[in-house]
């Protein structure tokens, strides 16, 4: 290691429940094991799974700790047992399947990608969770292609945003959801073509408009409930549905199955951090060969709405479940 700390800073929640059961407490610096890296963080990306995580909903899977944070950046100061790919002091940013909330960080040296060239390393911890995230589900299971048209619901959040441009460098024509017209000045800044307020419109009936009844290609859905058969009476032929999360509810009554058969529609959706390391560490190289060009020349990024300090992480979650925020919120630790 370069550094020698006696320990580190961490977030951990005293039970489960709202943003007040969020605490600071000092821990012992874990030693990364075969294949991982420790990392030095300089800063971790705040996200909806992790106050799904605090309020008591979203469990981490086996062998990974309680400790929230699931995407990092900063400087490797330690290698486990067989990593010959990394070095200390390279600058990356690493999907991780916890532990992002703290000083240091172990993180699997397959999920780790070099800092993007025309970002910090601030910036580059916006990067891993939304961009696995998006481009698994809206290319490998979406299927989007050049061409065809896709529905973005949440456009301004830290998913929406790398979706809308991910999809417009592509090729794809861009209608975004979102809840305000600033929210929707702000998805058209990234390239979509069509924003579209829930809160004052319809977005089934202007979709249709938009598309002149053809209905869209794909749709990336984070919210189910009620949207889910919306979501279905817009898509096209051969059209396909790709769910992320459910802020509503992943629970649908009286669901009428007939259109998925009479348009050949697909209904597909995933979860990332509960799979194994050689289907992440697929992800990954598929980022590094077809969007870290991208993020390397400074053709998309993510966009940093906020950032506060580590032991600031209950104003963090505050603002994540106000839905204020455009774009990415990050925690720093000073380093």
């Amino acid at each position: 290691m370069t550094e020698s700390p006696e320990s580190m800073r961490r977030i951990v929640f005293a039970g489960a429940g709202g943003p007040d059961v969020i605490a600071v407490e000092t821990a012992p610096i874990p030693a990364p094991g075969p294949g991982q890296v420790l990392v030095a963080v300089v800063a971790a990306g705040v996200n909806r799974p992790d106050c799904i995580q605090r309020a008591g909903a979203y469990p981490p899977p086996p062998g990974e700790s309680q400790i929230p944070g699931l995407e990092i950046a900063g400087r490797i100061v330690a290698l486990g047992e067989g990593v010959g790919d990394r070095k200390v002091g390279d600058e990356i940013c690493a999907l991780v399947g916890s532990g992002g909330y703290a000083d240091y960080c172990v993180a699997e040296s397959a999920l780790c990608l070099p800092k993007p060239k025309a970002l910090s390393l601030v910036e580059a911890a916006g990067v891993p969770e939304t961009y696995f995230t998006v481009f698994d589900n809206v290319f490998t299971r979406g299927k989007l292609k050049a061409g065809e048209t896709i529905l973005v619901h949440g456009g301004s959040s830290g998913i929406g945003s790398t979706a809308i441009q991910l999809a417009k460098h592509a090729g794809a024509t861009v209608i975004a959801t979102a809840g305000s017209d600033e929210k929707c000045a702000f998805c058209k800044s990234l390239g979509a073509d069509h924003a579209i307020n829930y809160r004052t419109q319809d977005f089934v009936a202007e979709v249709r408009t938009i598309t002149q009844k053809r209905g869209v290609d794909v749709v990336l859905d984070m919210v189910g409930g009620a949207y889910i058969p919306k979501n279905v009476s817009i898509l096209g032929m051969e059209g396909r549905l790709v769910q992320i999360a459910f802020l509503q509810s992943g629970i649908v009554e009286n669901f009428d199955f007939r259109p998925v058969m009479m348009r050949r529609l697909t209904l597909t959706g995933s979860t990332l951090r509960a799979r194994t390391l050689a289907q992440k560490k697929a992800v990954a190289d598929a980022l590094r060969e077809h969007v870290w060009p991208l993020l390397d020349a400074g053709k998309v990024k993510p966009l940093i709405h906020a950032t506060f300090q580590l032991e600031q992480a209950r104003a963090a979650h505050e603002l994540m479940e106000s839905s204020a925020h455009l774009g990415k919120i990050l925690l720093l630790t000073g380093k």
